[in-house]
């Protein structure tokens, strides 16, 4: 996706299916649903969580997924693996399937995020190169430590990912995928 795509979101409706294209920002002042992915990764009984550069507009220095975006078409997954090119710098394939998807709503100060998310989920164990335009920090945390986390300290998480990381894990613990 190249970078004046990265501008433009897909308007969804609550069954995601594409509207149209509109711009990012807009989307997100006006609360437009519009179609999302977050990534895990995985590493044994360990998730790779980032936090968000300072300079994102929303949610900055917030620990959130392993990456995010907004795909503009219905391959994903392909899209998915290129944002993990760009965000953290994986060249090798990374094997993704869908978790699961939710609908989100929050209020971030004067922006939304109104998302339909797909939650894609793969194995990852190599090497980390983060792009500092997009975070500044990464580790991999065990997942017992990490629903501890979420629950003492809530603030420091992104707000989708505090939705969909319980949930994550427990689709992981009953071995769903």
């Amino acid at each position: 996706m190249s970078m004046e795509e990265r501008k433009f979101v897909l308007a969804v409706d609550l069954n995601d299916t594409p509207i149209k294209k509109i711009e990012k920002l807009s989307a997100h002042k006006k609360a437009i649903l519009h179609r999302a992915f977050s990534v895990f990764l995985l590493s044994g009984n360990k998730i790779l969580i980032q936090r968000r550069a300072k300079s994102k507009y929303h949610a900055p220095l917030l620990w959130a997924n392993a990456c995010c975006s907004h795909p503009l078409s219905n391959d994903i997954i392909k899209e998915a693996k290129l944002r993990l090119k760009q965000e953290l710098g994986i060249d090798e394939e990374v094997n993704l399937k869908e978790a699961f998807s939710f609908i989100y709503f929050s209020s971030l100060k004067n922006l939304f995020e109104y998302e339909f998310d797909h939650v894609l989920v793969g194995n990852y164990s190599g090497k980390i190169k983060l792009n500092p335009n997009e975070a500044d920090k990464f580790r991999w945390v065990e997942i017992e430590k990490l629903k501890r986390e979420l629950v003492k300290n809530p603030k420091k998480f992104a707000p989708w990912f505090l939705i969909c990381a319980p949930r994550l894990i427990k689709k992981l613990a009953n071995c769903e995928f």
